[in-house]
């Protein structure tokens, strides 16, 4: 892995940006039906960091415009081993839906179902085993895995909380 990999734009970022679902949606009113479109999108960097974002409009263009400034708005870095996988196995809960994501060696691939190969792609990971429990939602499958992504933690963060050093732990893994 080359350290250019890591370095950020000031202030431009080349994002990766996927709409995962659009959908019909529509009220019921006194003269009839109202329809509208309802967007899902990830937005990434595929270097670590991800967001995704809704929007609801009645044109579909800016539904997805909507989502899209959401995801933008709200995006998270993910601590990555060797810039690929996880570093631990984690789970993660969104109302009924459940998801394990768990750390996997080099040349496994994308191992995921809808809308989570979305999220993975756009965080650059390239080797993740990934299982989803309960409802397969999109909408809730999605906020379970950055449910799961909050719980993700760093060599680097697990010693500042044990006081020890890092290369105690790296040590320890290895064996």
């Amino acid at each position: 892995m080359s350290s250019s990999q890591y370095k950020y734009r000031s202030n431009v970022m080349d994002l990766i940006e996927k709409l995962v679902s659009l959908d019909r949606v529509c009220k019921a009113n006194k003269g009839g039906r109202r329809f509208g479109f309802r967007a899902l999108v990830i937005v990434g960097d595929g270097k670590g960091r991800v967001g995704y974002g809704f929007g609801k409009a009645r044109e579909v263009s800016n539904a997805i415009n909507k989502a899209t400034n959401k995801a933008k708005k709200y995006i998270m870095r993910v601590p990555l081993r060797e810039g690929r996988t996880l570093h631990h196995d984690v789970d993660g809960k969104h109302d009924s839906a459940k998801v394990h994501l768990r750390a996997a060696p080099i040349g496994t691939g994308i191992i995921a179902g809808g809308p989570m190969r979305s999220v993975f792609e756009a965080l650059g990971m390239q080797d993740v085993v990934s299982k989803s429990i309960g409802k397969n939602s999109s909408i809730n499958m999605i906020r379970a895995t950055f449910d799961a992504f909050n719980s993700v933690l760093s060599p680097r963060d697990v010693a500042a909380k044990r006081g020890v050093k890092i290369s105690d732990l790296v040590s320890r893994r290895r064996k």
